[in-house]
């Protein structure tokens, strides 16, 4: 698609540009959460409507993310990019300008549509600019910013939230665009693109918009509306699945697909999607439900809350540029294996945890788990492109990014139903030990001046607490047989893992 040999006049600008540009976008999926209840106070609607504004940016973002490799290849990389930050940041304007639920809901689905291209391209350009000896640190730097700016999202959007005021939380991001849009068109604009002028899969398109949208809404609402027992939740999981599965036959028959499905012949991309996937939906799982307990069950605050989970990325921080100077020099296989395994006994570490926990602990298990992090993205994600051939590179990106983000998706509404559920399972089975009549039960109301009304509620208080501990138990458990088991999974990956010697072999199957 283009010339391979390029440079830009700086390396370091050109970086800083392209990992600015998605640090924004980034940082923009997390630290609009916290301001949620703000924001919904203020627009004057309850707090069930008010997530609308994550699912509406959620569920564009997921229909734009496949579209990236047939976009970059249709109006070129540098062009693609550079609008998508222009185009972000004239959309979280009109967020921060938003004066209605619906105006803000509209302005967010702008944004979540313009960003969709924007990780799979920056991770493309960063490839197509450096030499393949220092691809593993271009990967890593990504990595690093991948892991940082959602850390940083809840504590930054919460502080702004406090300090100033929500539309706050929007209008950081176009200092910050307009800064990457410059350093990147000053040091890409002369690179050599070639344009393709493939026809548009109109069918492919609609089907997409169709089965990923409602598949982005049913998870968003799941929870909210109890799952099949809704029959909003019937009908448009039957419209998704039915939409998708047609989706999937048009792609692999149809001579100009608008997502490339094909791309999965190809053994190390399979492979390796499938343990980013599974390996980012874990993380974010984990991510979601840790500070959700610290609020729900220990009395944090979202701040402190952030903050216990916030060491987890201090490690790839530092690690980061190390892993992609000297990657290369050990087998993919072996660091990805070994972040999983890192990240695995974090998990088990976190099951052992009780409601005395303090909140030095925490931080520690997040730090060694960060150690794992800081092994994951970069060996995972040069797995997966190893064997694409140059011109796939741009649909490759795209489409691991697609099903990771999609991932993300699955990981946020099975946790929260995985974690409720295995409450309510606890809760009947220690409710079976309460007996009025029972030696600890009788010591416990003397404890607490004998039985009454308050007495009682007291106890289920206690229950409750308690079961919420069993249930984040068993889901850390989960977790950590889930990354033990992904370390079988990276292995059925080849080697090489090196762009060259997918270019060179053509891509191995």
């Amino acid at each position: 698609m283009s010339d391979a040999n390029f440079r830009p006049a700086s390396m370091l600008l050109a970086t800083i540009g392209i990992s600015l540009a998605t640090f924004m976008q980034v940082l923009d999926t997390t630290i609009a959460n916290v301001a949620l209840p703000t924001i919904s106070g203020n627009l004057g609607v309850s707090s069930e409507q008010g997530t609308w504004v994550i699912t509406s940016f959620a569920v564009c973002n997921a229909i734009a993310l496949p579209l990236t490799g047939w976009l970059a290849r249709r109006f070129g990389e540098v062009k693609l990019f550079l609008a998508a930050v222009v185009l972000f940041v004239i959309t979280s304007f009109l967020c921060g300008i938003a004066r209605s639920m619906p105006e803000l809901v509209a302005f967010r689905a702008l944004q979540g549509l313009v960003a969709g291209p924007l990780y799979p391209m920056a991770q493309t350009l960063l490839l197509a600019i450096f030499p393949s000896a220092k691809r593993g640190m271009a990967l890593a730097l990504l990595a690093m910013v991948t892991v940082v700016a959602p850390i940083i999202g809840p504590i930054a959007g919460g502080w702004i939230t406090d300090s100033y005021s929500w539309p706050w939380i929007f209008f950081i991001n176009i200092p910050i665009g307009i800064l990457a849009t410059f350093v990147v068109w000053a040091q890409l604009r002369k690179r050599p693109e070639t344009i393709v002028h493939q026809p548009i899969d109109y069918i492919g398109l609609a089907l997409l918009v169709l089965g990923v949208g409602m598949l982005q809404v049913v998870l968003d609402k799941g929870n909210d509306l109890d799952w099949f027992e809704s029959t909003f939740i019937q009908i448009g999981t039957a419209v998704s699945v039915v939409s998708l599965i047609v989706l999937v036959i048009w792609e692999l028959t149809d001579q100009h697909p608008i997502i490339n499905l094909r791309l999965f012949m190809y053994r190390n991309f399979t492979f390796g999607t499938l343990a980013l996937v599974l390996g980012y939906s874990g993380f974010f799982g984990i991510n979601l439900l840790l500070p959700q307990w610290l609020q729900t069950q220990l009395g944090y605050t979202p701040i402190w809350a952030g903050l216990a989970a916030a060491p987890i990325g201090i490690l790839p921080l530092f690690l980061s540029p190390l892993v992609g100077k000297y990657a290369h020099k050990f087998d993919l296989r072996l660091l990805a294996g070994g972040s999983f395994l890192v990240i695995g006994a974090s998990c088990f570490m976190r099951a052992s945890f009780n409601t005395e926990v303090d909140y030095r602990h925490i931080a520690e298990v997040q730090v060694f788990m960060g150690l794992g992090i800081a092994l994951f993205f970069m060996p995972t994600t040069s797995i997966l492109l190893s064997s694409l051939p140059p011109k796939d590179i741009a649909d490759g990106s795209g489409l691991a990014t697609f099903l990771r983000v999609l991932g993300g998706s699955f990981a946020s509404s099975l946790t929260t139903w995985i974690w409720h559920r295995r409450e309510i399972y606890h809760h009947a089975q220690l409710t079976e030990h309460v007996n009025p009549y029972g030696p600890a039960t009788q010591q416990y109301l003397e404890h607490l001046g004998g039985a009454s009304q308050t007495a009682y509620a007291q106890i289920d208080r206690v229950v409750e607490s308690q079961a919420y501990m069993l249930s984040t138990v068993d889901y850390f458990t989960l977790m950590g047989w889930l990354f033990f088991g992904l370390i079988l999974i990276i292995w059925l990956a080849k080697p090489p893992f090196s762009a060259k010697g997918a270019a060179d072999s053509g891509g191995g199957h």
